[in-house]
């Protein structure tokens, strides 16, 4: 960041017409009512769904100016509907969808003087349009902005209401952006809507398809530990959430080793040493796990701008280890299997699903949830060769360069352990946000910790045993980094963000 004192100019606001070629109402999508409930849990808090992205425009290509981008808004607002709908409730207060066929919608113009903060310029604007919540039945689902700089646009931002779209979503209007702003055209029309989908979802073939998902649900739920912590161990802090943040560039090496040699995917691998732990932490013989999903094998969904993301269910047992030699790389076929059966049945109607849980709590005496969370957030994963196989001296050589922090906090999460993954080749960002009360501070770096010390010793030949997990993730959390020397080095500024 330049050492000038020039700060950012004030905004203005750019008025955008658009057009599109329908307009209809449809019921929610499965993913949109998903998202919808999780929303009614966390409010007032929603923002904490939103998304975010940053299109630099001034790396390549011809000068971008207002007329350029209000042109190629317009027509991303054209070719994905997803952005120009809107909730709407019926007289019962049952939420649906309205799509619009013409509106306007305001671009945030934020004017920097200095070239060497136009990037950071663009952060704030980002930090500012995802900060809070939409509304979600009188605004439109994305807010736009872009930074200038000498009368030239240097990048376009967008935060994202989750009911619109999921995070690859939102990849693909990064790149359709791009796209038109730069050639005028993406390509061809979208063959399917999140309107096209609803009513799909909502017909004959679709309620079979949901009623199959959600009998391998239950067939788990009734097996599966109720909940992954059931009791609390400690005193909530205030803020009651916390995020902690481990990036480290020897995990993504390791974690392509371990998949190329079992054969497995790289997120199976990670799931696996997440769910071994969480099973350790409270000494249960199997752990449930709900990673989200994406639901976009079928082709007509790769370039869909919408919410097709849900909540599988994988259920992982350990092995029964009487003489305690197993070891967590002979967990990754099972983990492999159980990961494929569960995102199978990652496709449901969400109020069916609600009325599943409230049968089995019924039936068991008790909730039924695991309230554990996983999200691999990566939209590519790159097989190894054997000749690119790292050696234990070289992941040594890159764990030296691990981070470890506590980025944010806030009041309400509607679940006690949410593991995001987010990186490249080069670094692995693994961030935990988890319910004080249940996993205090020091356990929350313990579990990011002992993640990154089981599938890196894998990699390097020497997996950790299973019966020995219990006390690594002990031995990491009596070293009380996380609970005094890390969470003194939280800023400030980060107390209430979002993760």
């Amino acid at each position: 960041m330049s050492g000038s004192t020039t700060v950012a100019g004030p905004a203005t606001a750019l008025t955008v017409p658009f057009t599109g070629a329908r307009a209809g109402r449809a019921p929610l999508t499965w993913g949109q009512r998903a998202i919808w409930h999780a929303i009614g849990r966390t409010a007032p808090n929603d923002h904490y769904f939103n998304l975010g992205r940053i299109l630099p425009l001034a790396d390549r290509g011809a000068p971008v100016d207002e007329a350029r981008l209000a042109v190629a808004v317009a027509a991303l607002l054209d070719r994905h509907e997803a952005l120009r709908t809107r909730l709407v409730l019926d007289e019962d207060g049952e939420p649906g969808q309205l799509l619009a066929a013409a509106g306007e919608i305001a671009v945030e113009v934020r004017d920097e003087p200095d070239p060497a903060r136009a990037d950071r310029a663009a952060e704030e604007l980002l930090a500012g349009l995802t900060g809070r919540r939409f509304d979600y039945a009188g605004e439109w689902p994305v807010r736009f902005g872009a930074v200038r700089c000498g009368g030239r646009i240097t990048h376009a931002v967008f935060a994202l209401c989750h009911l619109a779209s999921d995070g690859h979503g939102a990849e693909v209007l990064v790149r359709d952006l791009r796209l038109l702003v730069r050639r005028g055209s993406a390509g061809r029309p979208v063959d399917v809507t999140p309107y096209d989908l609803a009513h799909r979802q909502h017909g004959p073939a679709g309620r079979r398809r949901g009623a199959a998902a959600l009998a391998r649900w239950e067939a788990d739920l009734r097996r599966m530990p109720p909940t992954m912590f059931p009791e609390p161990v400690a005193e909530p802090r205030a803020p009651r959430f916390w995020t902690g943040r481990l990036v480290s560039a020897a995990l993504p090496r390791a974690v392509d080793a371990l998949a190329a040699v079992h054969r497995v995917s790289g997120s199976t691998v990670l799931l696996a040493a997440a769910a071994a732990l969480v099973a350790a932490d409270r000494g249960h013989p199997s752990a449930a796990v709900m990673p989200i999903a994406g639901n976009r094998a079928a082709a007509d969904h790769r370039d869909l701008v919408g919410t097709l993301s849900q909540d599988a269910l994988v259920v992982l047992d350990l092995p029964v280890d009487l003489d305690g030699g197993a070891v967590f790389t002979d967990l990754l076929p099972a983990a492999w299997r159980a990961a494929l059966a569960g995102y199978r049945a990652a496709a449901y109607d969400p109020v069916e699903w609600d009325a599943l849980l409230a049968r089995i709590a019924r039936e068991r005496g008790t909730e039924v949830h695991p309230y554990c969370c996983f999200n691999d957030m990566r939209l590519v994963e790159r097989p190894l060769s054997a000749a690119e196989l790292p050696t234990a001296q070289e992941l040594a050589g890159l764990r030296r360069r691990t981070v470890l922090d506590f980025p944010a906090t806030q009041e309400l999460v509607a679940c006690r352990y949410c593991l995001h993954l987010t990186g490249d080749d080069s670094a692995l960002t693994v961030t935990l946000t988890a319910d004080t009360a249940h996993l205090p501070p020091a356990a929350i770096h313990a579990h990011l910790r002992a993640i990154e010390e089981v599938v890196v010793a894998s990699a390097a030949g020497a997996p950790p045993r299973i019966a020995a997990l219990p006390g690594l993730l002990g031995r990491f959390a009596d070293d009380r980094c996380a609970d005094d020397r890390c969470a003194d080095r939280r800023s400030a500024d980060h107390r209430g963000a979002a993760s």
